[in-house]
């Protein structure tokens, strides 16, 4: 279970690059009842996501040349440079080498062989997200690739995760947990790219009360649905959506979710 416990290889943080801010702004609290905040003038149009005072998510304008709309999970590590050598070597991209933000931490962007972008935050003053897993809130990250088994073995060698394979009649999905912690340490899944989906990628999940409710809610507001909303059982009803710039998330109502909160 995902939790702010944030042991090496966990997702700590989330943020979303956006060619507009004050729109996207108005979309998620609109959504998902989170409030808006300024990072400051010095932070180049950064702010925060919040739910109940507390940091859920984060939101920046768009910097890259050719960058799309989307969502980044960052995972934890404690050396971002060893963590950026290791990347190259084992056959990924570093786009943006370490870095320090303020005395906040450290951080640095990559992508993965399958073409899918993620980052790494190396904790200073922010050790991360300060609530997940609860209703509104960040609870599973999953990745959209190409070539699973290639990227199991590149995020394995970076990251230590391990890995438990599950077959269901449209194929696998493998559950990504941080090494040595089993089923506690679960936080995301790795499953095969669509045919139609011709973009790798990490979908952030979202916590909520009411998935259908929630896609209803993001139409209305000019988001788009991907997937409709759908039940697993076990797992819960979920639906995947894009935000009115295109960025791609999804929800979930979980069949049995958490107790504790994080």
């Amino acid at each position: 279970m995902l939790t702010t416990d944030f042991v090496p290889g966990a997702p700590n943080w989330l943020d979303l690059g956006t060619p507009d801010t004050d729109a996207a702004g108005a979309f998620y609290t609109s959504l998902f009842g989170w409030t808006w905040e300024s990072a400051g003038p010095e932070a180049g149009g950064y702010g925060f996501f919040k739910k109940d005072r507390r940091t859920v998510a984060a939101v920046g304008p768009l910097h890259e040349e050719g960058a799309r709309p989307a969502w980044t999970p960052y995972f934890r590590t404690t050396d971002a440079e060893a963590t950026a050598a290791v990347v190259a070597e084992a056959g990924g991209a570093v786009r943006a080498a370490p870095f320090d933000v303020f005395d906040e931490g450290r951080m640095a962007q990559f992508t993965d062989p399958g073409g899918a972008r993620f980052a790494v935050w190396q904790p200073g003053r922010t050790q991360g997200l300060e609530a997940v897993t609860e209703q509104g809130t960040l609870c599973w990250v999953e990745l959209h690739t190409p070539d699973p088994v290639t990227n199991l073995a590149f995020y394995h060698t970076v990251f230590g995760w391990d890995a438990e394979e599950m077959s269901f009649s449209g194929g696998t999905y493998t559950v990504l947990s941080t090494g040595g912690r089993g089923g506690e340490g679960s936080f995301g899944g790795m499953a095969q790219l669509q045919q139609g989906h011709d973009v790798a990628q990490w979908l952030p999940y979202v916590e909520v009360a009411d998935c259908d409710l929630v896609v209803d809610r993001a139409e209305k507001l000019g988001g788009a649905v991907l997937m409709p909303a759908m039940t697993a059982e076990d797992i819960g009803r979920m639906a995947w959506l894009a935000d009115p710039s295109g960025a791609h998330f999804a929800v979930i109502t979980s069949a049995n979710p958490a107790t504790t909160a994080s």
